[in-house]
């Protein structure tokens, strides 16, 4: 049964996926495509986007949402993962999961009989990606000759982005401090996928190498869930990766400025970039949903 975990398992559909969400945002799709099913919701971790996207979006295709909480479940008590995978796939047409540990998604995909959507693991954010390619198509008309920098910590919705790009012919460059790259089999693999589209992708922690000729500069928080144990070491080597006004300035003159949210003011952007003109953080975050349903479409009809 085929499940999105990762960006790569759409390698050859990500395009045909953010033209749908494209169609389904315009309504350009049958009326309640969905009804009579069911999505299962999983959170191990707190969400706003994530749950009401795919809460919503269900909805608005015709199907119904079950939220599921950690302590709602048996597996929060023990229960493995296998045995829940098989009872809910008796269940419900589809699972949704907002995991901690990506390999917790692997084995409940490897036992469910119905797709399995990943949230969000500490790998990989993919149905964040599709929603930030979305809104770079809309803004721009096209992937073509577009290159995107993620700046700051190497992190899960790096990794999908760095998949993502160079499957839709963009180039990618990370700009982070030593010892934050993103996960090095996921640069491999987004390196061959760069090599098999003509497209390049750079790690650098030179801000200028990084950002030369950009059109989108993206970030995120510098402490994610489960790392605050490490916030003042990381706020100290993060801080010159600051997205602010100076910084902006090494990318294009029409360069936009993404963040998947929540953000931290002060923090990894500065306020007058996140709520400046060159900021699209809210038509991405609504993009979330128009970008689920196509992945629900996709998935459960």
């Amino acid at each position: 049964m085929s499940s999105l975990l990762s960006i790569s398992d759409i390698k050859e559909d990500v395009g045909n996926i953010i033209d749908l969400a494209i169609r389904i945002k315009a309504g350009n799709v049958e009326d309640k495509p969905l009804e009579g099913k069911t999505l299962a919701m999983i959170f191990q971790k707190s969400s706003t986007r994530t749950r009401v996207s795919f809460d919503v979006g269900m909805y608005q295709l015709g199907g119904r949402a079950i939220f599921l909480s950690s302590n709602d479940l048996q597996m929060g008590r023990g229960e493995p993962i296998s045995d829940t995978a098989k009872v809910l796939s008796r269940f419900v047409d589809g699972i949704m999961i907002r995991a901690i540990e990506h390999i917790d998604v692997v084995e409940l995909a490897k036992y469910s009989d119905v797709p399995v959507i990943s949230g969000l693991t500490n790998l990989e954010h993919p149905c964040q990606a599709l929603a930030d390619m979305l809104t770079i198509k809309e803004h721009f008309g096209s992937f073509e000759n577009k290159k995107i920098c993620f700046v700051g910590d190497g992190n899960n919705v790096c990794n999908s982005l760095l998949l993502i790009a160079p499957l839709l012919g963009m180039d990618m460059s990370v700009a982070c401090p030593k010892g934050y790259e993103p996960n090095n089999e996921i640069l491999k693999t987004a390196c061959e996928y760069a090599g098999e589209n003509n497209t390049e992708i750079i790690v650098s922690d030179d801000l200028k190498i990084a950002l030369d000729d950009v059109d989108i500069v993206y970030t995120d928080v510098w402490v994610s869930m489960g790392d605050e144990a490490e916030a003042n070491q990381r706020e100290m080597d993060l801080s010159p990766y600051q997205v602010n006004k100076e910084l902006m300035d090494l990318a294009n003159e029409n360069a936009i400025f993404m963040h998947c949210l929540p953000a931290v003011r002060g923090q990894e952007v500065s306020a007058d970039v996140i709520d400046g003109l060159q900021s699209v953080v809210f038509d991405e975050a609504e993009n979330r949903l128009h970008a689920q349903k196509a992945v629900l479409y996709y998935y459960l009809k």
